[in-house]
């Protein structure tokens, strides 16, 4: 499960964060027939001042959600891979995918 977490300063990859969840960037990627769900959650640092008052991927406004969106298309066309937005939920529709995934995982 992938997470983008906005902070105000620089991290590692590997590094644990506490973070608390604002939403999900819902999109899927692959060719038509192959397609499958590969969303993203959008998270805040504990101790960030930045994004401190943000409860909702609504808050950030609707512009840096875009920016954000379009970072995760570019982020797989680098890689030669076709990734489509679906749309951007908040925190309960991402804690929801989160409990989710982990029943999926749990069964492999």
């Amino acid at each position: 499960m992938d997470v983008l977490v906005l902070m105000d300063e620089p991290a590692f990859v590997g590094c644990l964060l506490q973070c608390r969840i604002i939403g999900i960037i819902e999109g899927e990627q692959g060719k038509k027939k192959e397609r499958e769900r590969n969303d993203r959650i959008v998270a805040i640092e504990m101790d960030n001042h930045s994004f401190a008052d943000m409860t909702h991927v609504d808050d950030l406004g609707k512009q840096f959600v875009n920016e954000l969106e379009e970072f995760v298309v570019n982020y797989h066309d680098l890689s030669g891979k076709n990734y489509r937005i679906l749309g951007a939920k908040g925190p309960r529709e991402a804690e929801r995918r989160i409990r989710e995934g982990m029943r999926t995982f749990k069964k492999k």
